[in-house]
């Protein structure tokens, strides 16, 4: 089954029977998307906008990133030096690398239906290390030029997670360190890291949410990385080494063995993923069952499983 295939049964499930009105008075309506690195969450959700644009939906769709709102440049190495022993701030991607009040601020004008600007990240800057687009260069939405908007989707990799309380992440923590000092097989990254470190990133967490979009293993994160940061090397000329990409994935600076040179991808993900995904796989909105819809990604990216929790 492909993601294509899901999407009428993805509009009903997600009650869209109905087109929301574009009078001033009422907001669009707003679709979150979760899903690990590389599992094809661009791809889903312009297939998404693509088939409400048509007949006989006709839902005029903007499709934002998490990934755009990360900090500048500057803002992360200053993150970066404010938390040098952190290694999980040390480069974009965990919560507390985005730029939540450009966040809250350009969704809030969506929901008022104000004139806005969508800004843009471009990942290639600096080798990779990535930077915000230049303002005049972001999209414009408003100004008396088109139809208002009906569907505004966000996707995002950490979307839907829901900080922990202090006991079960120590919980959590206690058990990976067991792991990894008893175990051979242990294959997280969870217990690699200090707690202090954790509890930080746990903390930022607390102003991100909303929907999922699931792997069927984790390990797929590392090949659909480096396909991803393959890609974007030949369009660009410049991104991430694959070993970079390695360590971007594990949240770690520090140097692993390269997996890429073994010819086979057997480390596992973010900590973040071993810390925050159970919650989301059983549903983030308490009290609204049956808002929440997870797809289970297989290795080639097909739909394994439909679930709505």
């Amino acid at each position: 089954m492909t993601r294509s295939d899901l999407i009428p049964d993805s509009r009903e499930r997600l009650k869209l029977s109905h087109r929301p009105s574009s009078g001033e008075s009422s907001p669009p309506f707003f679709l979150g998307i979760n899903g690990v690195q590389g599992i094809g969450k661009t791809s889903l959700v312009s297939a998404i906008a693509d088939r409400l644009e048509e007949a006989p939906h006709h839902l005029h769709t903007v499709v934002l990133s998490l990934d755009d709102f990360y900090l500048t440049h500057q803002d992360q190495l200053k993150l970066a030096a404010r938390h040098r022993d952190n290694p999980l701030v040390q480069h974009r991607g965990q919560p507390s690398t985005h730029d939540l009040d450009l966040a809250v601020s350009v969704l809030s004008s969506f929901r008022a239906r104000r004139d806005l600007r969508i800004p843009t990240y471009d990942k290639s800057a600096f080798n990779g290390q990535g930077d915000r687009v230049q303002k005049a260069k972001w999209l414009k939405i408003g100004g008396g030029q088109e139809r208002s908007i009906d569907l505004v989707i966000l996707e995002g990799w950490c979307l839907g997670f829901r900080a922990l309380d202090d006991a079960n992440l120590a919980a959590c923590w206690k058990q990976a360190l067991k792991l990894l000092q008893g175990s051979h097989t242990y294959r997280g990254r969870l217990g690699h890291h200090r707690f202090v470190d954790l509890q930080f990133v746990n903390e930022a967490l607390k102003e991100y949410d909303v929907i999922t979009d699931d792997a069927e293993d984790l390990q797929y994160v590392y090949e659909w990385r480096l396909e991803q940061e393959a890609g974007l090397r030949r369009s660009k000329g410049s991104g991430m080494t694959d070993q970079e990409i390695v360590n971007f994935v594990n949240g770690c600076s520090f140097d692993l063995v390269s997996l890429v040179n073994r010819g086979t991808l057997t480390e596992t993900d973010y900590p973040s993923y071993e810390l925050f995904t159970e919650r989301l796989r059983t549903g983030v909105f308490k009290g609204k069952e049956g808002s929440q819809l997870r797809l289970v990604i297989g290795k080639e990216r097909d739909v394994k499983t439909v679930l709505q929790v």
